[in-house]
């Protein structure tokens, strides 16, 4: 008797939870339905990872041998697979349609633990994909797959976009569920007519018959349709946190178990009929949901999200065009600081690429001729050309520009965030209170009643879509003006803002125009030497000073070096050739420090370069307006020459500063930071990288040309920097949409509650309610959104 009692209890299959077969697999006392899930059990254990186990019960995918991988050996295949290879790493990534628990992300965040060439790996668990840093010198492409195949998680492997193509589609097992939902919730209904019609007393043996059927239709409801809910609420629990699924989990429990109650002591009807109904409703929210985010997804990624042109060549001839008509074979021109925008093999040039962008490390990578630079590489040496041979792909920048490596130590928490927790235990609180005095008055249907009505009526559903519905339709306005925002908790930094720090050169000039006029003696060669530097540099007083000097044939440079704040030097036709600022050249001691671009040429002087850049209009206008609300101040890298300009333009309090170098700048905004200011900066991108990338809004201001700066939270277009107060004003009206979002949330459970604790709310009236109040708070932010960017005169 004792070894068939152990028998039942070992029916299944330790890893993966399947039945098991006559002939089992052991080890360790454990019993597996096969070698594989023996075998991934086994490379569990000697790695010290059998934790993965004590997330969830059986949470391991059946291993698999069919996989053929022959074709992973291939060097054009692998190409095409890795997103980014470097000296000695690569970046991939999988789509696994395995992934569907913690204990998955678990263990695939711990695969450095199997392999040491793994150097990391991180999940997007809505998206099913994971992306995986590691040493190619150490680990193949195809033995990494092997890797993942034995541990249970087999990539889907295509050389489409697959991890897109998933992306975009809805989840096929949800729309299942809402399918099953909704056949037993019309079945249980059915059943339930001589109940609702006081006919359920004449035909005694059918109502004891249509009691148990609802009962067996109540059980998948539960167990199946609503099985994500439990999951997740119980991980959340395992890691001391409540979530918003925790109480709707909660309800679905209790109708079940006083549904299971009533029939089987034949005490009352139950309550399946809620039971399955509340259930297809929150399938049908969770389908809304996911298929609006899909929308809005889709939509930021294939709109022209960022405003980058990239220099082409044709004939030898430059021409700036958007980076959407890019195409395969096309000659790109890449200046220093430039972001490339498509893998492209290297054609011409000295490439050093700084590829924190990608793969977090800031040290240049040197690149030979023929060699692939990937998309999300920065140059930092003399101007290069490359031949593309992979189609640009926006939302692959997009996904680097939000998912970037490098984070800021502060989390930064959103008003969602700061609320949810205590939503749910004041409804807790409630629930179990209004349960406690109906059993005190010894009325125990009431009791349950109230217990049900008052979690399913005061469902938290709203607090998970309000921010982001508000917040998404806020960053959609911002799109269509030209003012590219980086996510959605972004909005919300914008809003807190409350002191504005300014470039000069090329935030509150522009970079389209410019008078350019040379003092000194220039011959026809010397200018060709010039040109031929400049034409390296993508700073706007260089582009400027180019198109002015007019030349068509260059000469090539090499050891180019570009300081920012200084100026740029290199060797052209053996001379050494130096532009920029004649402060920084020691050995030009004839002259006194002025304004505009000094041009020294084997330590001789020929002269410097005045560039009168044109102000952006209504300058005036906007620094009255901001005035009013923040702090302004001006960290320009440029000399005083244009002080008493800005004087009239800014208030007589402003504070101006000339001559600060990036680190100056940078040493700004951590002081003021310091003084608990909340700084917006707003730059060109060029040499405010680190300030921008410090502040907590910071703001790339772009032209025709975009210098993209991967550490910014937005871009803004230069037209459309009049119109800063609209977009402040827009964010700051968002978050009190949400808060009264939550408010009329509030007051609709207020009511709903008052109704629930007496228990005469019926549980199925709320399971109706409660996406009503889903629906009226999308379409009140929606509306509200709009109302108010019309009022901002942003619509």
């Amino acid at each position: 008797m004792e070894e068939r009692h152990e028998t039942t209890l070992k029916s299944i299959c330790y890893h993966c939870g399947e039945d098991l077969p006559e002939v089992t697999y052991q080890l360790e006392d454990k019993d597996f339905c096969c070698a594989g899930c023996k075998g991934v059990y086994q490379i569990l254990s000697e790695n010290n990872l059998c934790n993965y186990y004590t997330y969830n019960q059986n949470p391991g995918q059946r291993f698999k041998h069919e996989s053929r991988l022959e074709y992973l050996d291939e060097q054009s295949i692998i190409t095409q697979l890795i997103d980014y290879k470097g000296n000695d790493s690569s970046i991939v990534t999988f789509y696994i349609p395995a992934i569907h628990c913690s204990s998955c992300i678990w263990l695939l965040e711990h695969l450095y633990k199997i392999n040491p060439a793994i150097f990391s790996s991180r999940i997007d668990f809505i998206r099913k994909q994971v992306t995986i840093t590691f040493n190619h010198e150490e680990i193949s492409l195809r033995h990494l797959v092997e890797t993942l195949i034995q541990v249970g998680y087999e990539p889907l492997i295509s050389l489409q976009d697959v991890v897109k193509e998933h992306q975009k589609g809805l989840d096929k097992s949800l729309i299942l569920k809402i399918a099953v939902a909704g056949f037993l919730m019309g079945n249980v209904m059915l059943f339930s007519f001589p109940e609702y019609f006081g006919l359920s007393g004449f035909e005694k043996q059918f109502q004891r018959l249509f009691g148990w059927l609802n009962f067996a239709f109540a059980i998948p409801a539960a167990f199946y349709c609503g099985k994500d809910y439990f999951i997740s609420a119980i991980t959340s629990i395992k890691h001391k946190h409540i979530n918003l699924d925790t109480p709707l989990a909660l309800i679905i429990a209790v109708l079940f178990l006083r549904t299971a109650f009533e029939i089987i002591f034949s005490t009352g009807p139950g309550f399946a009929d809620t039971l399955t109904g509340l259930v297809f409703l929150l399938l049908m929210g969770k389908w809304l949901k996911q298929r609006t985010y899909n929308h809005i997804s889709f939509d930021r990624d294939y709109r022209s999200y960022f405003p980058i042109a990239v220099t082409t060549l044709s004939d030898g001839k430059e021409k700036p065009v958007s980076i959407n008509e890019v195409k395969i074979g096309d000659r790109l021109w890449i200046r220093n600081g430039e972001l490339v925008p498509a893998d492209a093999i290297l054609m011409k040039g000295d490439a050093w690429m700084d590829m924190s962008f990608v793969t977090g490390e800031s040290e240049p990578i040197h690149k030979v001729l023929g060699e692939i630079i990937y998309a999300g590489g920065r140059q930092t040496g003399e101007a290069i050309e490359l031949e593309v041979i992979k189609p640009v792909s926006q939302s692959y920048l997009t996904g680097l520009w939000i998912h970037e490596h490098y984070k800021n130590d502060v989390q930064k928490h959103n008003f969602n965030d700061s609320i949810a927790k205590y939503f749910s235990i004041g409804v807790f609180v409630i629930a179990f209170s209004a349960t406690a005095y109906w059993l005190f008055q010894q009325d125990s249907h009431k009791a349950w009643s109230a217990f049900t009505a008052v979690i399913i009526v005061a469902c938290p559903c709203v607090l998970a879509l309000s921010t982001p519905f508000t917040l998404s339709a806020i960053l959609s306005v911002f799109d269509k003006k030209g003012f590219y925002v980086k996510n959605t908790d972004a909005v919300e930094q914008l809003a807190k803002c409350d002191t504005l720090v300014f470039d000069k050169t090329g935030t509150l000039t522009t970079t389209k125009n410019a008078a350019v006029s040379f003092h000194g003696l220039i011959s026809d060669l010397e200018k060709k030497i010039v040109a031929s530097l400049f034409r390296n540099s993508s700073h706007p007083l260089s582009r400027h000073i180019l198109k002015e000097l007019n030349i068509k044939e260059f000469f090539p440079v090499k050891n180019y070096l570009e300081t920012p704040g200084k100026g740029l030097s290199g060797l052209v036709t053996g001379l050494n050739v130096y532009a920029g600022s004649l402060s920084s050249m020691l050995k030009a001691t004839g002259h006194q420090p002025v304004g505009g671009v000094h041009i020294v040429i084997d330590d001789v002087y020929i002269g410097n370069f005045g560039v009168e850049q044109e102000w952006r209009s209504g300058l005036n206008t906007l620094m009255s307006s901001l005035n009013t609300s923040f702090d302004l101040k001006v960290l320009s890298g440029d000399t005083n020459k244009d002080e008493q300009r800005l004087r009239k333009i800014f208030p007589e309090e402003t504070v101006i500063k000339f001559r600060q170098s990036p680190h100056q700048k940078l040493e700004a905004i951590l002081n003021l930071q310091a003084s608990q200011k909340t700084v917006m900066m707003l730059g060109d991108g060029l040499n405010d990288a680190g300030a921008l990338k410090q502040s907590d809004f910071g703001i790339a201001i772009t032209d025709d040309i975009n210098n993209f700066t991967p550490g910014c939270d937005a871009i803004l277009k230069g037209d459309s920097l009049g119109l800063l107060p609209n977009f402040i004003g827009l964010s700051k009206a968002g978050i009190k949409i949400i808060k009264a979002s939550f408010f009329i949330a509030t007051l609709y459970n207020s009511i709903g509650i008052y109704y629930a604790v007496q228990g005469t709310l019926y549980p199925l009236v709320a399971a109706v309610l409660m996406p009503v109040s889903t629906v009226t708070i999308i379409c009140f932010t929606t509306f509200a959104t709009r109302i108010l960017a019309r009022k901002n005169k942003l619509l």
